[in-house]
């Protein structure tokens, strides 16, 4: 099975390194056309909250979003809450991979009532969970 091709994906992790080690497992596996880095979650809606109010949003719009966790101002949790008040088209054609270092069974628990959210991953990314990818 060969693994699925999205037109964009996102990172959302406060770790600079994480971003990028993660960013080169993603490019090496060849998996997206664009990937899109923020260190923060408030700067990743912000950027989902102007893609809304322009006319290409299917062609900008990041096809699978790896969230983190445990991040400062604004946390993955916080990041689902504002994620669930953008617009439907938003909300269609973006699924979330929750990507953390967490070993509470709670945050899996939790992850699990938000609709967008398809997979829990824990750190580090790998080619396998890459290319193994279905959401």
């Amino acid at each position: 099975m060969s693994a699925k091709k999205y037109r964009a994906v996102m990172l959302v992790d406060d770790n600079e390194i994480d971003n990028l080690i993660n960013q080169k497992m993603i490019e090496a596996a060849a998996i997206a056309e664009n990937i899109y880095t923020h260190t923060g979650a408030k700067s990743a809606i912000e950027f989902l909250r102007n893609i809304e109010r322009i006319d290409v949003v299917d062609q900008v719009l990041p096809d699978v979003i790896f969230l983190d966790i445990d991040m400062p101002l604004m946390d993955g949790f916080q990041f689902l809450e504002e994620f669930n008040k953008l617009s439907n088209t938003v909300k269609k054609k973006c699924r979330i991979v929750m990507l953390t270092s967490s070993i509470n069974p709670q945050d899996f628990s939790r992850s699990k009532k938000y609709e967008n959210v398809k997979v829990y991953l824990n750190k580090p990314l790998s080619h396998e969970n890459i290319v193994n990818l279905q959401v």
